[in-house]
């Protein structure tokens, strides 16, 4: 037994207005009151979209709820002529406790490197939030059998000259491209094929307790029906959860995946 906590995070992506992120906070913290959610066995988080986040304040500091909250994304810059863009100093202002990045759709769409992915990682990290650092590959490599060496890959890319104290305070999430909003879920067994081996790669690279600390969450098509095998998983401590995480009950039934 480790003394990892595991971690539920729900990426709405680009889902939701903050109306409706009301309503879903509302009935997800309902949902998980009423099964009598234990947040020391599973800590629950929500990353809406950064129109939301405001909304998403609101309501979980009136209610005093014990829910997390963060955003999809980051700048690198702190302030300036970056239009569009959002800074550390802005999430942490709304209360943001984590950010992704690195997320697949991120690196595709907006061409986003492994070193952009540090560098936004160590700007979180620096500014007292936790980054969620993405990898994962697409169908051709998982189907060459290289895919473990393409994951780690962009792991130590992205976290080149990281000292193993800060590593340790970061959350690797794994989700195969392949498998993310196509209902193609990597069998339990593949999911903890790489993410042991991200483990023994944090264990070489930044020693035990670094790799012994470190979580680690498995993504792509996680959903109620599979939450259990996959945190069966030695190596699985946690999911960054979908097209599930958008319906309060689903959400809730995965954040008690131990019960």
């Amino acid at each position: 037994m480790n003394n990892r906590t595991p971690l539920m995070a729900g990426n709405w992506k680009m889902n939701l207005d903050h109306l409706e992120a009301n309503h879903l906070v509302q009935g997800l913290a309902m949902a998980l009151s009423d099964a009598g959610h234990d947040y020391s066995k599973c800590e629950v988080l929500v990353i809406p979209p950064f129109t939301d986040i405001r909304s998403v304040q609101t309501v979980v500091e009136a209610d005093n709820l014990d829910i997390k909250y963060g955003a999809q994304d980051v700048s690198i810059h702190d302030n300036g002529a970056y239009t569009g863009e959002i800074s550390t100093d802005m999430l942490t202002k709304l209360g943001c406790s984590y950010v992704v990045m690195g997320h697949s759709e991120r690196r595709e769409y907006h061409g986003e490197s492994d070193e952009l992915v540090g560098a936004k990682a160590r700007k979180v990290l620096d500014a007292g939030m936790t980054p969620i650092l993405c990898c994962g590959e697409a169908l051709e490599i998982r189907k060459a059998g290289t895919h473990v060496d393409f994951v780690l890959g962009q792991i130590r890319a992205a976290l080149a000259g990281w000292s193993a104290e800060d590593v340790a305070k970061i959350v690797i999430a794994y989700e195969p491209i392949w498998a993310i909003g196509t209902g193609e879920t990597a069998t339990a067994e593949d999911a903890q094929e790489v993410c042991g081996a991200i483990r023994a790669a944090l264990r070489e690279d930044f020693g035990d307790a670094t790799a012994d600390s470190t979580r680690i969450l498995y993504g792509g098509s996680a959903k109620p029906a599979n939450i259990k095998e996959l945190m069966a998983q030695a190596d699985i401590d946690g999911a960054l959860v979908g097209g599930a995480s958008l319906k309060a009950d689903s959400f809730a039934e995965m954040a008690r995946f131990y019960a």
